[in-house]
């Protein structure tokens, strides 16, 4: 039997629009994956420690495990890699109908966009796909960036 430690913010659980970036490594082997909260086809906006859960479901029915399917790809097992996360939000609250709920996943999904395509221009090996880049809000960004800046420096 080993034993293992998790620490983290209870703010965490918030629902919201959110960015995260986890830093994974398996042995020399270190990738990115940048991802945001905030659904395409609904009005919901899950909280980053619901989509962490999601992400690393490791049953063979899962759906929404675009990390662990990523890893997998880049010949990576899930169950034997560190894992890092930063998270960063929530940027903009959960709204209550979808109408309300499309802009902010735009803007959300436009910084992820660029946020991995920032990282992944520095020589990062970014893993997944990500929304279309185009306009996207710059202040907001660059402190989005600031903070995923100090996040890859300390890694």
């Amino acid at each position: 039997m080993e034993s293992y430690e998790t620490s983290f913010t209870g703010k965490i659980l918030k629902r919201g629009f959110w960015l995260y970036v986890w830093r994974i490594s398996s042995g020399e082997k270190t990738v990115w994956y940048v991802g945001r909260t905030g659904d395409s086809s609904s009005a919901n906006a899950a909280s980053p420690f619901g989509r962490l859960s999601q992400h690393l479901d490791l049953r063979p029915s899962a759906k929404a495990n675009m990390l662990a399917t990523n890893l997998r790809n880049s010949d990576m097992i899930p169950d034997e890699c560190e894992y890092n996360l930063l998270t960063l939000g929530p940027l903009f609250p959960e709204q209550s109908d979808f109408e309300d709920h499309k802009p902010y996943r735009d803007i959300v999904g436009k910084l992820e966009a660029e946020l991995a395509y920032t990282l992944s221009q520095r020589g990062l090996l970014v893993l997944g796909t990500h929304p279309k880049r185009g306009d996207f809000d710059k202040t907001l960004f660059t402190e989005v960036l600031s903070k995923a800046n100090a996040f890859v420096k300390n890694g």
